[in-house]
């Protein structure tokens, strides 16, 4: 396969994805906001969300204040904001338009209509209007394409390269939004004096933090399935991060990845390889003892680091640079 076709098919499906998880954070700070006196906690979500994109300077010179509205605007409509929404959507069209012969037509006529659609929710105002509602037209147009790719498309080295770029940003997705809750929310929280276990009301912001996680990677009925107990902070984050049965959980993204080079191998990517697997069997085997003694956040930021290794290696071996 042309290296050229490769790298449209894998970044379409990454922009696809990103969109999807973009709508899921922003959602988790606006759920937030509506809950009595969680105002503090879903504009420290949203600055929390920019600034683990890198993001926060360009929204502040922007927009000044973080607020719900400025951070819709900036993160779904803003055409210079090459991780909002607009973007990935458009993005991800113009990959497919490059590679109508490497997918079905379904596949095209799903991510074409989305893009025509979005634009017309963007002109009647509705991510603004009703937010939650838009956000989960998102997941569900992803959702929709995802599920065609996989029903009517070839398993061949067309479809690797998409499941690749799905997995990649999937698993980067999934550290952010565990890191964000962890580190970012917490320490805020700490300043503030809001993690005293006996504060009455402290059990009670753990159970809405953690559910709001749980809802956003869609994992919250696995949760009950594997615990069927009460919501804590350390359950969920071995849920997301270590149980390959879960499809949003690092480990699991991160086994398709490992999968997934294996059926596109060639000479250059044996190190690729390697360092994915290694990482597979790293994740297979760890405990959260062992993550507590390192401390998660820079576990995680060592983590995220690997996985953006093992995107820039997968350009390196198979696409255009």
């Amino acid at each position: 396969m042309l290296s050229r076709t490769a790298d449209s098919l894998y970044w379409m499906a990454r922009y696809t994805e990103r969109a999807e998880n973009t709508a899921r954070l922003i959602d988790i700070g606006l759920q937030q906001s509506l809950l009595p006196g969680q105002q503090r906690e879903a504009e420290a979500s949203l600055a929390g969300m920019l600034g683990l994109a890198e993001l926060l300077p360009i929204y502040q010179k922007k927009f000044g204040d973080v607020n719900p509205e400025s951070v819709i605007r900036f993160m779904v409509l803003d055409e210079e904001n090459p991780s909002s929404i607009w973007c990935s959507l458009h993005n991800a069209r113009e990959n497919a338009r490059a590679v109508r012969g490497q997918i079905t037509t379904g596949m095209w006529e799903t991510i074409n209509a989305t893009w025509l659609e979005f634009l017309k929710l963007c002109e009647d105002g509705l991510p603004l209007k009703e937010p939650g509602k838009f956000f989960e037209w998102v997941q569900m147009r992803s959702h929709l394409s995802r599920g065609i790719t996989i029903g009517t498309m070839f398993k061949d080295e067309a479809f690797r390269f998409v499941r690749l770029g799905t997995f990649i940003e999937r698993a980067d997705s999934t550290a952010r939004m565990i890191d964000l809750r962890f580190h970012h929310i917490e320490t805020l929280d700490a300043k503030a004096g809001l993690l005293d276990p006996d504060d009455p009301e402290f059990a009670v912001r753990e159970f809405y933090h953690w559910e709001a996680v749980l809802r956003a990677l869609s994992a919250f009925e696995a949760y009950r399935k594997v615990y069927r107990d009460t919501i804590s902070g350390t359950r969920v984050a071995e849920l997301l991060m270590l149980n390959p049965d879960v499809p949003r959980s690092i480990t699991a993204c991160i086994n398709e990845v490992v999968a997934n080079l294996e059926n596109v191998g060639n000479g250059n990517s044996a190190e690729t390889r390697r360092r994915a697997g290694k990482l597979a069997a790293k994740l297979r085997y760890l405990t959260l003892e062992e993550i507590a003694v390192e401390g998660l956040h820079l576990w995680l930021t060592k983590l995220l680091a690997d996985i953006d290794d093992l995107g820039v290696r997968i350009r390196q071996d198979f696409l255009v640079l």
